[in-house]
């Protein structure tokens, strides 16, 4: 470092000695220079093919579904009401102990109709329930 000699006026020496700075930043580019053509180097490799495969349709949740004017569908098959909802969703659970149910709620429809829904399917026994909704 540079210092001034010490002189009657005794001002403060404020300068800062880049040069180190300078050599560690050098070094360091040159480090990132090397290292980057390794980073994006990949091994060949032939992959085996295989048959395609459909999705397991038994672990799909139910869709309740309750448009705009309150009409009640399950897996778009429409339903009377929330007493054939009720039995339609004792009928899957009875195949399948562990379904799930994903509601799908119109923005218009009025709130007493999805609780009606929600309890319906509470009465059915099923305890896995999600609601669905889109982002904005």
């Amino acid at each position: 470092m540079a210092f001034k000699a010490q002189s009657d006026d005794q001002d403060a020496v404020s300068e800062i000695n880049v040069t180190p700075l300078v050599d560690v930043m050098l070094v360091l580019v040159i480090i990132l220079l090397v290292t980057a053509p390794l980073l994006t180097q990949s091994v060949k490799v032939n992959l085996p093919k295989t048959a395609q495969t459909t999705a397991d349709v038994k672990d799909q949740p139910l869709q309740l579904g309750i448009d705009a004017h309150g009409v009640l569908t399950l897996n778009k098959k429409p339903l009377a009401d929330t007493a054939a909802l009720e039995a339609a969703l004792k009928e899957e659970l009875a195949r399948d102990p562990e379904i799930a149910v994903h509601l799908y709620a119109d923005q218009a429809v009025n709130y007493g109709k999805v609780a009606e829904a929600m309890a319906a399917v509470q009465h059915a026994g099923i305890a896995k329930m999600g609601f669905v909704t889109v982002e904005q």
